[in-house]
């Protein structure tokens, strides 16, 4: 904007004469409609600019999950409303369902919001009943592994807003895993991913190995 101001006042610009007489100078129609054009594409910019605000009921889901254990729907909002810093979707948990393994992250901070239904807050081996309106904090950290899950008989609905820091590093306590992911954060555009990998702890190598 500020070079387009820079041009428009060159444009527009009139010297005055010595008797205080302002003279137009050279290309004054020129500069009227060049003007005229830029009011009209400033006005039509802030026309077709959309408010940062998505309704839940304009939600798009999609289907996510993995055997006998694992299933949702997610709706991603971050993309949709402009995010940079923050990642957040919705997260509908069908009754006896959860979303994903339990987990903690090395960087990247978390926090749920309940929206509607019941369910149960896993962190290490303690259990905590979550209701509508509760708000989770989940710092990084191995001390907040945590999982949640629908222990109701109806679906569980919840918001989920994460810090999006790239690299991130994830520890799955249950199965001995972690995940490293460099590029863009996990949750973050795949197409971005410059670097990925799971694998088990007990699979390490040490620093040397294959560099005789």
């Amino acid at each position: 904007m500020q070079t387009a101001a820079m041009v428009m006042f060159t444009l527009v610009y009139t010297c005055r004469s010595g008797a205080g007489r302002r003279m137009p100078v050279p290309g004054a129609d020129r500069a009227r409609r060049v003007e005229s054009l830029f009011r009209n594409l400033t006005r039509e910019v802030h026309m077709e600019r959309k408010a940062p605000i998505l309704n839940l009921d304009e939600v798009e889901y999609e289907e996510w999950g993995h055997g006998e254990r694992f299933a949702a729907r997610l709706g991603p909002l971050a993309a949709r409303l402009g995010a940079r810093k923050l990642g957040y979707r919705v997260v509908v948990v069908p009754p006896g369902k959860t979303a994903w393994p339990c987990h903690f992250h090395h960087v990247n901070e978390e926090m749920f919001l309940i929206l509607d239904g019941h369910g149960t807050l896993r962190i290490g081996a303690e259990r905590h009943p979550l209701r509508a309106g509760d708000v989770v904090c989940l710092p990084p950290g191995p001390e907040t592994a945590h999982q949640i899950l629908n222990t109701s008989n109806a679906a569980l609905k919840y918001l989920a807003v994460s810090t999006m820091e790239a690299p991130d590093i994830m520890e799955y306590p249950d199965s001995g895993k972690y995940a490293v992911f460099a590029g863009s954060a996990p949750g973050g555009a795949q197409a971005d991913r410059t670097f990925a990998i799971v694998a088990r702890h007990r699979d390490a190598t040490d620093y040397w190995e294959g560099e005789e």
